[in-house]
């Protein structure tokens, strides 16, 4: 007979005990300007952010220079014809894995989502023997399989993880309804959202003061977003670009990690 009691307490135990109880995962996109960037700026600390978008995080770029905010963007430069960026990221994710770099970091960055699942397209293509060229059916799937395992091992790092993506809009072929998501290849559209915890679009709004940014974390009849931080109510529909008051909200610590 099993110890009902101690199976229950060890699962408690191992639960609180798994480093990934306390972080989170996030996808942000929304249109260009929106802040989706600047956000990393209210992240847990130390911030790596892994650059796929040409010279995307110069909004940050006093917090680089600060020793704050981490970049690598060698993966910003990518020749359709001869693609190197998917490869030379996906080498260099592993060996800071290996390492234990992640160990140390806050809050893990890939910027752009869009970009990425890109250069990962370019390494399909390539293997087919058309780079450079237009996707055809059967590359899809090859591709929205490198990325989806990508994101699976992503999501399961022992820091916080968010995914900056860009917009886009498109037909629900049921109803007929309009509705914005993250811009991805393929099916991955319907498929990467699954894979977070959170899903915030990205948006501003002016008034007399100046630009508001914000989050809307909970879906609208166009806009898809999502929360389980903010259970119960806990977040507004509209919040504040800050990372760490959320958390705050949620009932999680704010504390960078100390390297």
């Amino acid at each position: 007979m099993l110890d009902i009691k101690k199976e229950l307490s060890d699962l408690q135990t191992m639960y609180k005990d798994n480093n990934r109880s306390n972080t989170f995962n996030a996808l942000i996109y929304g249109p260009m300007g929106t802040g989706k960037t600047n956000c990393s700026r209210t992240c847990r600390g130390p911030v790596l952010i892994h650059s796929f978008d040409p010279g995307g995080t110069k909004t940050v770029r006093d917090m680089i220079e600060a020793g704050k905010i981490f970049v690598d963007n060698r993966f910003e430069i990518e020749d359709p014809l001869n693609p190197t960026a998917f490869i030379a990221w996906d080498k260099e994710y592993h060996r800071l894995k290996q390492g234990g770099m992640f160990d140390k970091i806050g809050t893990y960055i890939i910027d752009s989502g869009t970009t990425w699942s890109s250069a990962a397209m370019n390494i399909t293509l390539k293997k087919a023997g058309r780079a450079g060229g237009t996707p055809q059916q059967n590359d899809y799937l090859p591709t929205m399989v490198l990325l989806e395992n990508a994101i699976k091992d992503i999501t399961s790092l022992p820091c916080d993880v968010i995914l900056i993506c860009h917009e886009d809009t498109d037909k629900d072929e049921a109803s007929g309804k309009m509705f914005v998501g993250p811009l991805f290849i393929g099916k991955l559209k319907y498929r990467i959202p699954i894979l977070f915890d959170e899903i915030y679009y990205a948006t501003t709004k002016e008034t007399s003061a100046g630009v508001n940014y914000f989050f809307l974390t909970r879906a609208t009849g166009l806009y898809k977003a999502r929360t389980r931080l903010g259970k119960g109510g806990i977040f507004e529909t509209y919040e504040t670009q800050d990372i760490k008051a959320l958390l705050k909200k949620a009932g999680y610590s704010t504390d960078d990690k100390a390297i």
